[in-house]
């Protein structure tokens, strides 16, 4: 199977508007993981990502007659912009169907480059639909973002280009996976040509879908989806890419936010690019696997993919790096309400640096502080809980609490003993026009919201923490209320981060 790939790789011809892009020594996160990164750089494509070569490869292959009727795709990111670059080149119409949700910054940068955008509806599977009703009605040619020969044999050619510049040892390649485009044309290459170098398929935790494949043995669709990597947002596999890959792929790894925002200040120390998400799931998981396995002294490549972040996003992005690195400790502790105390504690902390701290006086003779402090890693972390133990101080180590991260932290102090009944709620909603009034109408007042906190962290969704006063007995109303809402949704009455700073 790998060689009908091989041929397809080989004969494309896609140098004309593509850049063969370097391989790139990480230097300092080669010193600090002791083995040799190597960094394929995808970034620096025209388009910012390696979405052109796929796009440019499948246009090639088309005919005359299909290149009249123009093209369309279903996009809110990088394919869209590699098709519609590719289409300018060959003076084929492109159209882009975007869902009306799409930042505004990516519907310039593809009307930029002369592709036609058409806005409808508010999710990606509605944009496609309509981008399928158009190629019935108009006879336009459909380009799969990844589920296609020729698109995959275009991103396969980054494996020819890897394999041409590292002449020396290649003990592993870690390749992103969404819908598994560029997974399968690079290992079906690797594979061919060098079958010992390792290929090491990363993927969000939030929207592993080929790891649930290769785990049931078929394409399963997720039910939920996470888009902080929203490149690699994807609810199940390619039928094509999964063919490829379930024998090609020698491992696969998940990540999740805080360690893929790490790997983008790792490639960002390294080479002062910064990546998106999605293009920094190889350096995540080449990491991770290391800590996995305990290698030294290897040489490993990652894929850097793809640039194309909004601004906006690097403000959570930054939040979340020292606890993805695991150099940060998110401490809840109780300490005596009296003069001089946080200096005590301060001492306690053994030199250690103080990252955050936040504290507002809720009890006459207990203070309970909310406090980052900078570590070294699990193990020094571990280490300083057992110290704070051992000296008298009463705490929770909340380092691995999504909801003291996302929301206590800004929250602390917020105690409101008027606020009986409450039940707490963390869900989130589309970040579009209308997403949080549509929530408080269909709340009406059938319960009272106590608490509410919401956060802008420039991503396609909104996370809110909400608190309500829910009398005993309607605890299955509200409940059915959320379900019914159709947001992601769960109950966070009980989760001590709650209890210890804010019920």
């Amino acid at each position: 199977m790998p060689q009908s790939y091989v041929k397809r790789i080989l004969n494309a011809r896609i140098y004309d508007l593509v850049v063969e892009t370097p391989v790139d020594e990480a230097s300092q996160l080669s010193e600090r993981l002791g083995n040799q990164v190597l960094l394929k750089r995808e970034d620096l494509q025209p388009v910012f990502s390696f979405k052109l070569r796929g796009a440019y490869n499948k246009m090639l292959c088309l005919s005359e007659e299909q290149l009249q009727k123009g093209v369309v795709a279903a996009s809110a990111g990088n394919h869209a912009q590699g098709l519609a670059m590719a289409s300018k080149k060959m003076g084929v119409k492109a159209t882009i169907v975007m869902p009306s949700t799409t930042p505004q910054i990516k519907v310039n940068a593809v009307r930029a480059r002369g592709a036609r955008v058409v806005l409808h509806g508010e999710t990606y599977d509605e944009a496609s639909d309509y981008a399928q009703k158009l190629v019935k009605e108009k006879g336009m040619t459909y380009v799969h973002p990844f589920d296609d020969p020729d698109v995959i044999a275009g991103q396969g050619t980054i494996a020819m280009e890897i394999l041409r510049q590292v002449s020396g040892p290649l003990d592993a390649v870690f390749i992103p996976v969404g819908g598994g485009g560029l997974c399968a044309g690079m290992a079906a290459y690797i594979k061919y040509v060098r079958p010992e170098v390792k290929i090491i398929a990363v993927e969000p935790d939030d929207a592993a879908c080929l790891a649930a494949a290769l785990e049931k043995g078929r394409r399963v669709r997720l039910k939920h989806v996470g888009i902080f990597a929203d490149g690699t947002a994807v609810a199940q596999i390619g039928k094509e890419t999964f063919r490829v890959l379930k024998d090609t792929v020698d491992e696969v790894v998940t990540v999740n936010a805080d360690e893929i925002s790490a790997a983008i200040k790792d490639i960002f120390d390294d080479t002062r690019s910064i990546c998106e998400p999605s293009g920094a799931l190889g350096v995540a998981g080449l990491k991770k696997y290391v800590e996995q396995h305990g290698i030294q002294g290897q040489s490993l490549l990652a894929v850097d993919s793809g640039a194309n972040i909004n601004f906006d996003r690097l403000r959570y992005i930054s939040e979340r790096t020292e606890i993805g690195e695991r150099r940060e400790a998110v401490l809840a502790v109780t300490i005596p309400e009296q003069p001089g105390s946080f200096k005590a504690f301060c001492t306690a902390l053994s030199k250690r640096n103080i990252t955050e701290f936040n504290y507002r006086m809720g009890d006459p003779d207990k203070a309970h502080i909310f406090v980052g402090v900078q570590v070294s890693g699990d193990e020094d972390r571990e280490q300083l809980v057992a110290d704070l133990v051992t000296k008298g101080y009463p705490l929770q180590d909340m380092t691995d609490n999504e909801m003291a991260k996302l929301h206590i932290r800004h929250m602390v102090g917020g105690r409101a003993p008027e606020a009986v009944d409450e039940l707490v709620y963390r869900f989130q909603f589309p970040e579009r026009p209308g997403a949080l009034m549509n929530f408080l109408n269909q709340l009406g007042g059938r319960w009272n919201i106590s608490m509410f906190h919401y956060r802008n962290h420039g991503a396609a969704y909104g996370r809110v923490l909400a608190g309500m006063q829910v009398p005993a007995g309607e605890k299955k109303l509200v409940n059915q209320f959320l379900d019914d809402l159709g947001y992601v949704w769960a109950e966070e009455t009980d989760n001590p981060a709650y209890t210890f700073f804010l019920s």
